[in-house]
C-alpha cells in the first residue's frame, strides 16, 4: 500500500457522503492520522469509504469519524488484504516467464552449488565442519550465517534498493540467501539422527498423527513469507507489503509462529540435540526477524504501521480475544482463496516426498 487504501465490499463505509460539497470544518470527532508510507507519494491517491483528504507536496491525511484511539474505524483496512488473487488479472506471459526464471535458478543453483564436482556447495560444508566435530554445532552455525546474511540483506533492502534498483535487490537477496538454505536443510536432513537422543517418543500412540496435524498447519502460517511469487522471482516489482487480513488477524507474524510450530513437531518427534540445535537456531532467527520487520514496517509506514500492530499481535489469537482485533462476520472467505488451495496441495505433496528429498540429500555427501 503506497498510494491507496484497498477495502474489500464486506466492510461498511464510515459514513455517507453528502449529496452536495460542503466546506471542511474540522471538528473534535474528526482525527487526522498519516497513514502512508514516509517515502514520496504519487500525484493519485485512490481512496474509499473515507470522509475526506487533505493533500499538499508534503502531506497527506485521511480524516475519518470514530471514537478510537487512532480515528480509524475498527473495520476498516488499513494494510493489504493478504493472500488476494485474482486469476482475471494475471497474465500468462508472467507465470510463464515466472516458469522460466524458476527453471534458470534451479539450474544455476545445481551447477553452482549442489554439484560437488562444480559447486561451492560442499567446499562451503566442510568449511564449516572444521570447526568443530559436532553436529550441534554444525547445524547451530549453519542456521546462524543463514540468519545473519537472510536478516542482514533484509535489513540493508531501502538503501539496496535505491542504489540497484528493486528487481537486481531481490535477485541479490535470493541468489545469496537461496543456497545458504539449501545447505542448511540438507545437512539436517542428513545429520538429524546424529547427535545425543534425549527422548524417545515415537511409539507413543496417536503422537505421530498429532504432531503431523501440527506441522500440516504451521505452513498456512509460514506461507505468507511468499504471498506473492510474481513478487518473489523478481518478475513483477519487488514490494514491501503491510498486510493486515486473514492469517494477519490472527498473529502478525505468522512466519514465526509458524517456524515454531514446524520446530517443535520436529523436535519432540526427533528427539535428540541435533534437532534441538536447528530448532534454537531456527527460533532466535524468527524473533529477530520478527522485532526487525516491525521496525522496517514502522519506517515505511509510520502511523499506518502503528495502526495495523495496536490491533494485532505477535502471540495468536491474543488481539482477537482482548478486543483489539475484531474479526468480520464472513472472516473465513478470507481463507478460501486460491492461494490457500494451492498451499495445501504443495504441503501435502512435500509429505509424500519426503523419502525423495532424504534420497537426494544423502547423494550429495555433505
Amino acid at each position: 500500500m503506497t498510494t491507496s487504501i484497498l477495502l474489500t465490499n464486506s466492510f461498511p463505509y464510515i459514513s455517507q457522503t453528502p449529496k452536495t460539497p460542503k466546506p471542511f470544518i474540522q471538528t473534535p470527532q474528526l482525527k487526522p492520522i498519516n497513514i502512508f508510507p514516509r517515502q514520496a507519494f504519487s500525484k493519485s491517491t485512490h481512496f474509499m469509504h473515507t470522509n475526506c483528504l487533505i493533500k499538499s507536496h508534503k502531506v497527506h491525511k485521511v480524516c475519518v469519524v470514530g471514537d478510537s484511539d487512532t480515528g480509524v474505524a475498527e473495520d476498516v483496512l488499513v494494510g493489504e488484504d493478504s493472500a488476494k488473487f485474482e486469476l482475471a488479472k494475471q497474465k500468462i506471459s508472467s507465470w510463464v516467464y515466472f516458469g522460466g526464471v524458476l527453471g534458470v535458478v534451479l539450474f544455476i543453483l545445481d551447477v553452482v552449488w549442489l554439484d560437488n564436482t562444480t559447486g561451492f556447495g560442499k567446499v562451503f560444508i566442510d568449511s564449516v565442519e572444521s570447526v568443530s566435530d559436532s553436529p550441534e554445532v554444525v547445524m547451530f552455525l549453519l542456521t546462524l550465517i543463514f540468519a545473519i546474511v537472510h536478516s542482514g540483506l533484509a535489513s540493508l533492502r531501502d538503501p539496496g534498493e535505491k542504489l540497484i534498483g528493486e528487481r537486481a535487490f531481490r535477485v541479490l537477496f535470493a541468489g545469496t540467501s537461496l543456497p545458504l538454505a539449501v545447505s542448511t536443510i540438507v545437512y539436517f536432513i542428513n545429520h538429524r539422527y546424529d547427535g545425543v537422543q534425549l527422548w524417545q517418543l515415537q511409539s507413543e500412540p496417536l503422537l505421530h498423527h498429532l504432531l503431523w496435524i501440527t506441522n500440516f498447519i504451521s505452513f498456512f502460517f509460514l506461507y505468507p513469507s511468499t504471498f506473492n511469487l510474481l513478487e518473489v522471482a523478481a518478475v513483477d516489482k519487488p514490494k514491501m507489503h503491510l498486510w493486515e487480513s486473514g492469517i494477519m488477524r490472527i498473529t502478525r507474524h505468522p512466519q514465526l509462529v509458524g517456524q515454531v510450530m514446524w520446530c517443535l513437531a520436529h523436535t519432540i518427534w526427533i528427539g535428540n540435540s541435533v534437532a534441538v540445535a536447528a530448532s534454537v537456531g531456527l527460533i532466535g532467527h524468527h524473533l529477530f526477524g520478527a522485532w526487525n520487520g516491525d521496525r522496517r514496517l514502522r519506517i515505511r509506514y509510520g502511523e499506518a504501521f502503528d495502526i495495523v500492530k495496536s490491533r494485532t499481535s505477535v502471540l495468536p489469537f491474543a488481539a482477537i480475544l482482548d478486543g483489539r482485533q475484531k474479526l468480520p462476520k464472513d472472516y473465513y472467505k478470507e481463507f478460501i482463496r486460491l492461494p490457500y488451495l494451492v498451499i495445501t496441495g504443495l504441503t501435502l505433496g512435500a509429505y509424500l516426498a519426503h523419502p525423495l528429498m532424504q534420497a537426494a540429500s544423502l547423494r550429495l555427501h555433505w
